[in-house]
């Protein structure tokens, strides 16, 4: 079916506004974002990284080393663009052209104790390490670079779909694994929705595969590592804790209109660009969410300045489905409601307002219509779930599987009231 893309109050901007594109000095807007020219919401990807033919040829040695979905879906914070392009940083002085050197940035050798103790950063890093790879993209519109993560000993690779997205159209993918060796790589498939990208490299094998363990199990307060490339740095480790769980982040719209929103694992390990598609892992080593995007403060000149201690993760048990598609060459399913949906009106005249996503529009034949759900109700908790917006209610939904049941609480004239809603697909 057809989505019907998510609707704003007049004059409400979107929660979240894409990063302005390399040398813009266009604000972010809505109710999140802070005074204007001062902060954004940004892909975690480097941008203007050196020429095309700057990534290192395949398998040699690097010099020196080594809807409801809106439907109700439709939100908008699609981590950035083409990767390298939009929203760019870089590591380093920058030349007369404004381009820096990031493709050039040297790597450097891994010290990690083996026999640390478990738990510790050290064990955790020695784990992961070999696991996390650097991504370089050149096309003609540019050139970039982030993170994956492998998953699979002969070379399946999972990173964010805004990293590789440049490749789309006659690129190229270079694969700089921890061991210093370089390889071509493909795309198996993208997923714009959840940000997600699943690539092969070639002819390598006895690859190290991280170890997937469960987002569900998360607690704010927890400590996390984040291991990838920012700036171009590969192998570079940092932590943190778990500062918030899902966080309803919208990063943007593709050219038909779909969203990109996730509920997103919020924490304050350093995010910089280029940690985009790279691990977030518990302290046992297991992957628990992908990097994605950051909240940044504006630097000088309109670039996008680094970590300031928000950055956000797809969690791997939302993603876990749509990587099992890819890796087969299929098309990426997703599960929805079949409504258009706004932020709730606030309060007016005196009157209390409902906190929710308001029903613009039902389409016909939905799981929604179904239900009877209308327009003006105001979808106020999925399951246990509370729904605080429009983007807040993509996120939830995306978090299901087609077919899943749900119970939905919404509030009509005032009065609340509650549907068992069986999840459509976006497939049909």
């Amino acid at each position: 079916m057809t989505e019907l893309p998510p609707q704003q109050p007049s004059g409400t901007p979107p929660q979240w506004t894409p990063p302005a594109p390399s040398g813009s000095t266009q604000p972010p807007a809505g109710p999140f974002a802070p005074p204007p020219a001062q902060t954004s919401v940004m892909p975690a990807v480097p941008g203007a990284l050196g020429a095309p033919g700057a990534p290192g040829a395949p398998n040699k040695k690097r010099a020196g080393r080594t809807g409801l979905v809106a439907a109700v879906l439709a939100g908008a914070l699609v981590a950035g663009g083409a990767a390298g392009v939009g929203g760019a940083a870089v590591y380093g002085a920058l030349n007369d052209d404004g381009i820096g050197g990031g493709a050039n940035t040297p790597a450097t050798s891994q010290v990690v104790d083996a026999k640390a103790p478990e738990g510790s950063i050290e064990k955790v890093s020695a784990k992961v390490l070999p696991s996390v790879v650097k991504i370089e993209v050149t096309s003609q519109q540019g050139s970039g670079s982030g993170s994956g993560v492998v998953i699979s000993s002969d070379g399946t690779i999972l990173t964010n779909n805004h990293v590789v997205e440049l490749a789309a159209n006659g690129g190229t993918v270079t694969v700089d694994f921890n061991d210093g060796t370089s390889a071509s790589a493909e795309v198996l498939g993208t997923d714009p929705l959840t940000d997600t990208a699943v690539i092969k490299a070639s002819g390598v094998s006895g690859l190290t595969p991280i170890t997937i363990g469960k987002s569900s199990n998360l607690t704010v307060g927890q400590s996390v590592v984040a291991i990838g490339s920012p700036f171009g740095l590969d192998s570079t480790v940092t932590t943190g804790i778990v500062s918030a769980l899902d966080r309803p982040v919208n990063v943007g719209v593709d050219q038909s209109g779909a969203a990109t929103v996730y509920p997103a694992v919020q924490t304050d390990a350093a995010i910089n660009p280029g940690n985009s598609g790279g691990a977030l892992v518990d302290l046992n080593g297991n992957l628990v969410g992908i990097n994605a995007s950051i909240r940044s403060n504006s630097g000088a000149n309109g670039e996008d300045a680094g970590s300031i201690g928000i950055g956000f993760a797809i969690p791997i048990d939302e993603i876990n489905p749509i990587v099992e598609q890819l890796e087969k060459g299929e098309k990426a399913t997703h599960a929805q409601f079949g409504i258009s949906v706004s932020d709730a009106p606030q309060a007016q005249n005196g009157k209390t307002s409902v906190t929710g996503a308001q029903v613009q529009e039902v389409s016909d034949g939905s799981t929604a219509q179904k239900a009877g759900l209308e327009k003006g109700d105001i979808i106020t908790k999925v399951d246990d779930h509370v729904i605080t917006g429009s983007d807040s209610l993509v996120a939830t939904v995306r978090s299901y599987r087609p077919d899943d049941k749900v119970d939905v609480t919404y509030s009509r004239n005032g009065e609340q009231q509650t549907a068992k809603v069986t999840l459509d697909s976006d497939a049909s």
